[in-house]
């Protein structure tokens, strides 16, 4: 990791920068593979999953049967600690729904907002190195409580062209049966256009390498939302003199272990602190088995020495991470200078694996910076907010004078007409 130590602000945007890809290449390919599923459908999706994952499908929905059998393969010890994770994760999401409240603006004006599931929703569920049943658990069980009526899963098979027994599991136990066994970049395109198997949704979730966030990202150009531009995962920790360093360096490495393309961010109030988080990486490091990705994630990585505090969460909510740990005793109160953070992990004892996977907050969260404008997935992502009003004969007297002159003045005699004409017909 470079360290950087006391940095002038000038030079904070080469520090916050992420790791660089061609996207303009990226985009070539990624579009060539759209364009050919959204015109060729399934049998485009064969071709690349044989491409790319190495396996040939006769059929890519999942059977009832392989949903089943699956829960039979799940260790005991496994199943118990999924279901510790569905009941906090159900109960958080469960306590984000907002009841209608109507309110009278003015009398005879009634407003109120309300709450609707989004009918079709597809979630990407990635797979490669390591396949990932709790995101299903994070989009799933938001999705399942918002009410949507359509919720498709697609997510890519082994090499034994089947999909992970415990992805399959956690699908079965929060009620999920649209599954396919598909991934990249063509679900991306199943999901957004429609196939003969698998069904066009209305919006499309989950995280994915950047192949993946490209794809949604440009059907997202074509209409079709998304949860938010996610790319590689990342994760800063601010530590002070009361961390324990050989947690700080723990928590560094549970990150650097997702991809060879994430990125952690040390900044610490002093070189000290730097240096025996670095001695603790050097112990913990070799013994991890994905040591090997771990430590390329780490070349792409940075440590910052920021002695001044404010300075410090400046800089960090100028990197805007998808996690924040804030490793300090006084984490409450330096959690008030938080502005841009995706979660926030605060003390010595809030690891962000917690909000991975247990504590009930979702982990499907804005990287690259976009949590400055951008928040995690929750059940409002799952739902639109549609306004309702009704207006008496009380109510457009009383708010149809205003009406009238506003429109007049951007010249729109047939909004003004809309207002009169009532008014003409109560006055007479």
């Amino acid at each position: 990791m470079e360290i950087f130590i006391n940095p002038e602000k000038a030079t904070w945007i080469e520090i916050v920068k992420r790791p660089v890809f061609d996207y303009r290449q990226l985009e070539t390919k990624v579009s060539s593979i759209l364009d050919d599923v959204k015109s060729n459908g399934d049998a485009a999706i064969k071709k690349y999953t044989a491409q790319f994952d190495g396996v040939v499908l006769n059929d890519l929905a999942v059977t009832e049967n392989e949903m089943a059998a699956a829960a039979l393969q799940v260790d005991e010890d496994l199943r118990v600690a999924i279901e510790v994770a569905k009941n906090n994760i159900a109960a958080f999401h469960a306590s984000q729904t907002e009841a209608v409240i109507k309110i009278e603006t003015i009398d005879g004006v009634v407003c109120w907002r309300k709450s609707v599931a989004i009918e079709k929703v597809g979630l990407y569920i990635p797979g490669g190195t390591a396949p990932l049943f709790s995101t299903l658990l994070m989009l799933g069980i938001p999705a399942v409580l918002a009410g949507c009526k359509e919720i498709v899963v697609c997510t890519p098979p082994g090499k034994n062209g089947e999909i992970n027994p415990v992805i399959l599991y956690v699908a079965h136990l929060i009620g999920i049966k649209n599954m396919y066994k598909v991934g990249g970049v063509q679900a991306i395109a199943a999901m957004a256009y429609g196939t003969n198997s698998i069904p066009k949704v209305n919006k499309i979730f989950g995280p994915g390498n950047q192949y993946v966030t490209a794809a949604k990202q440009l059907v997202n150009a074509t209409g079709v939302a998304i949860d938010m531009p996610a790319g590689p995962s990342e994760l800063a920790v601010y530590a002070d003199e009361t961390c324990n360093p050989s947690f700080v360096a723990a928590d560094l490495l549970s990150q650097a272990e997702h991809g060879a393309d994430s990125q952690v961010l040390l900044v610490a109030s002093s070189l000290s602190i730097v240096e025996m988080v670095h001695d603790e990486i050097e112990k913990q490091l070799p013994v991890l088995p994905r040591s090997a990705i771990a430590a390329q994630a780490l070349q792409n990585s940075l440590a910052v020495v920021m002695e001044n505090v404010a300075g410090a969460f400046e800089l960090l909510n100028a990197y805007a991470p998808e996690h924040l740990i804030i490793a300090s005793e006084n984490a409450e109160y330096l959690a008030e200078k938080v502005v841009n953070a995706g979660s926030v992990f605060m003390g010595n004892y809030s690891p962000e694996s917690a909000g991975d996977y247990a504590s009930g907050t979702n982990h499907t969260l804005p990287t690259n910076g976009h949590a400055k404008a951008y928040s995690g997935v929750s059940l409002d992502s799952f739902v639109k907010k549609i306004t309702f009003q009704q207006i008496n004969k009380a109510g457009i007297k009383n708010i149809g004078r205003a009406v009238q002159v506003m429109a007049a003045a951007e010249g729109l005699a047939a909004h003004k007409n809309a207002v009169s004409i009532r008014l003409n017909e109560i006055n007479k």
